[in-house]
């Protein structure tokens, strides 16, 4: 199965709740933050909720 690294490039300060409970869910808690999370439909939505906070690639 495929994971994905996610990369927080920008803050949670200033968003609504729903887009900091996503960053939270996902693991990020500060900016330069990064996780690597299987590919699955849930953390696709989350990172979908929050794509203008992070950046997302592809990893083996």
């Amino acid at each position: 199965m495929a994971r994905l690294k996610v990369t927080q490039l920008r803050s949670g300060i200033g968003r609504k709740q729903n887009q900091r409970d996503s960053l939270r869910s996902l693991g990020l808690k500060r900016i330069n933050d990064v996780v690597v999370k299987e590919d699955r439909p849930e953390i696709r939505g989350m990172i979908f909720a929050v794509s203008h906070l992070v950046s997302v690639e592809e990893v083996e």
